[in-house]
């Protein structure tokens, strides 16, 4: 397969400077990555914005479509949700062609966010990303079929509700994400 690209422009790669770091803080470090929910109407795309300090999901987007701009939306809803927005920001995420996308850097680096991305195309380098995507597809029924979009929606919506405010994390001490993140001052071995 050819694959022809005629403006080379639109491609922005940023350098891992995170790798095998660990976050001593929320918003020190966001994680992003896009999954698929199947649905009988076809496929639809999952835009997941996380906080890898807390584990809480900052912002998400469900699109029948994979552009930036699905992206651009999550990005979007994790800006409005910051509570540290005086700190520093890196932002992580793979070599997708959604985040690579100058559109995408420009809106993140307006936003004072430091672009980082993966070296190789290896989701071990986006792990934290790789795993929320895996705990709602499996946790929350994402992972099977599901009858329309608008379905999808409100699961996805709840999902992230439960996951944020309700679920107790084992790599939180067992504490929820929504709540280490309002409190940064509470002490738990991060790990990634």
């Amino acid at each position: 397969m050819l694959l022809l690209i005629q403006n080379i422009n639109f491609i922005n790669i940023k350098t891992n400077i995170v790798k095998d770091s660990v976050p001593i803080r929320p918003e020190q470090l966001w994680v992003s990555d896009i999954t698929y929910i199947k649905t009988e109407n076809g496929h639809n795309y999952l835009a997941i914005v996380t906080d890898a300090y807390s584990k809480q999901i900052m912002g998400f987007k469900l699109s029948n479509h994979m552009k930036t701009s699905l992206c651009v939306e999550a990005l979007k809803m994790a800006i409005s949700h910051r509570k540290y927005p005086d700190k520093k920001l890196i932002h992580h995420s793979g070599r997708g062609f959604q985040y690579c996308n100058t559109r995408y850097t420009q809106f993140a680096e307006s936003n004072g966010m430091v672009m980082n991305m993966t070296e190789q195309y290896d989701p071990c380098e986006n792990a934290v990303a790789e795993r929320i995507n895996r705990t709602l597809k499996y946790e929350y029924g994402l992972k099977r079929t599901i009858k329309d979009t608008s379905l999808a929606n409100k699961m996805v919506n709840q999902a992230v509700y439960i996951y944020n405010n309700l679920r107790a994390h084992l790599s939180l001490e067992l504490r929820k994400p929504g709540e280490v993140h309002l409190n940064p001052d509470l002490e738990y071995k991060s790990s990634t």
